[in-house]
């Protein structure tokens, strides 16, 4: 199989706490191997589909769930001013869909804003984080993660403001 996400998967039970920041039924989180980035997440659907299309519907009903607690995660953890949320799956061996959410911290350049921020993606050896720092966001991730479990919302009426 030359699909790198599949590949993972298969040995989900002995997966670093970087290639399995959490997960559930649908869904798995990983750190980005390839980055120089601090907080470069990936969300991967736990069977094969190649297409936001082919996301079963609860696939899809968990996936903004997803993307809000791990961009507040990541807020928590690094102190980004926001995230941004991308999907493209088109890369040879990564045509599996996965969600890059990223970190857009107030120090980052502006010139690696928005799509520039892929300038911290597939960088040389020597800048990506290593394992061990990897392993370490996955883990305080992982703890923020565990500290706001996922809670049915309350309706919010117009204008924003919960109900009591």
């Amino acid at each position: 199989m030359d699909c790198y996400a599949c590949q993972e998967e298969e040995r989900f039970a002995a997966l670093p706490p970087r290639e399995n920041i959490v997960s559930d039924e649908h869904w798995r989180v990983v750190h980005a191997f390839d980055s120089a980035l601090r907080g470069w997440l990936v969300l991967l659907p736990r069977r094969h589909v190649t297409s936001v299309a082919g996301l079963t519907d609860r696939e899809a009903a968990t996936l903004g769930t997803w993307q809000v607690r791990l961009s507040r995660a990541l807020r928590e953890e690094t102190g980004c001013q926001k995230t941004y949320v991308m999907q493209f799956a088109e890369k040879d061996g990564f045509a599996h869909v996965h969600f890059h959410v990223v970190p857009r911290l107030a120090d980052l350049p502006a010139e690696h804003r928005g799509p520039a921020v892929f300038h911290y993606a597939r960088r040389p050896l020597s800048e990506q984080l290593s394992e061990v720092d990897r392993d370490e966001v996955a883990l305080a991730l992982r703890a923020a993660l565990a500290r706001r479990p996922v809670a049915a919302d309350r309706p919010h009426p117009p204008g924003g403001r919960r109900m009591s």
